[in-house]
């Protein structure tokens, strides 16, 4: 469309809110058409800021580097599998946890990409218990809502469990999330103590000060520029880190909007900052889990 306006940080906080906050598509898509002049140029902008599920693959589902495959743990958790093809020796695990949306493409292929690099990966679909991730964003969104926290936690515990005795692992087992999977990588951390022995939360909410007292893992903290909501506690959690000694990185990634590592998202992907998070990711994973 010749007359797409140029895609605003009013905008983007206005899809944010929706995403986060309302879950109201309708409000968000009247809001957005009050300031963009029309319902037309709304879907389209909104077609620029959310996820695109048809986006290509950095690393295709059928790579000959690696296999894949969908497990499901005992207490009933389903998540998605890739390790190196062929791999017989012990592993570095990595857990990678999805967006609000639930185990869609884009996080398989992180979880693939993970393996590409050596490590025995897994990415938990926390929305299981509720049927499992659902074709509609919206709807696992929704789905999301309904989760409860100490519930989500457990299936946190038992995913770190299975990858920290899998038959491929070497016992050292690293988190990465996304998001909503940022906060749940934080948050794992807190409840895991020395069975994680890193996290790495891009845009995640913060756990309490007296909660992060109990991280025991190394934490990798990136953060977009422009994401004023997950922004506001990063002195806190700063502040509890020093205070109780742990091991941590921040990086503040400026210009970049929050989910600037999803490449399925035109208007919010970063590729600079993208590119550098996941160069420090991998780093820091394989140094602090070999």
């Amino acid at each position: 469309m010749n007359d797409m306006p140029k895609i605003t940080q009013s905008m983007i906080d206005l899809y944010d809110e929706f995403t986060h906050v309302s879950l109201n598509r309708d409000d968000y898509l009247s809001k957005l058409a009050n300031l963009v002049g029309s319902s037309e140029l709304a879907r389209s902008i909104t077609a620029q800021i959310e996820s695109n599920k048809q986006a290509n693959a950095i690393v295709d589902e059928n790579d000959a580097r690696i296999e894949t495959e969908m497990v499901t743990l005992p207490n009933g958790l389903v998540g998605y599998l890739a390790k190196p093809k062929g791999a017989a020796g012990k592993l570095p695990a990595v857990i990678i946890i999805h967006e609000n949306r639930g185990l869609v493409p884009h996080i398989k292929d992180v979880v693939r990409r993970a393996a590409v690099e050596g490590f025995l990966a897994f990415g938990p679909d926390y929305l299981a218990p509720l049927g499992g991730t659902p074709e509609d964003e919206d709807v696992g969104r929704d789905m999301i809502a309904k989760l409860e926290r100490p519930a989500v936690i457990q299936d946190s515990l038992k995913a770190v469990e299975f990858v920290r005795t899998h038959a491929n692992s070497n016992g050292n087992v690293g988190l990465v999330g996304f998001c909503w999977g940022g906060g749940i990588a934080n948050a794992t951390a807190v409840a895991a103590g020395d069975a994680v022995k890193a996290a790495v939360a891009y845009y995640g909410a913060q756990p309490k000060a007296d909660d992060a007292a109990k991280i025991k893992a190394f934490m990798l903290l990136h953060y977009a520029g422009q994401d004023e909501r997950i922004n506001a506690g990063i002195d806190a959690f700063r502040a509890a880190l020093q205070e109780n000694k742990i091991a941590h990185e921040i990086h503040v990634y400026e210009g970049a909007q929050h989910a600037f590592n999803n490449e399925t998202a035109p208007a919010r992907f970063h590729q600079e900052a993208a590119n550098l998070a996941w160069t420090r990711t991998i780093a820091r994973l394989k140094s602090a889990l070999a």
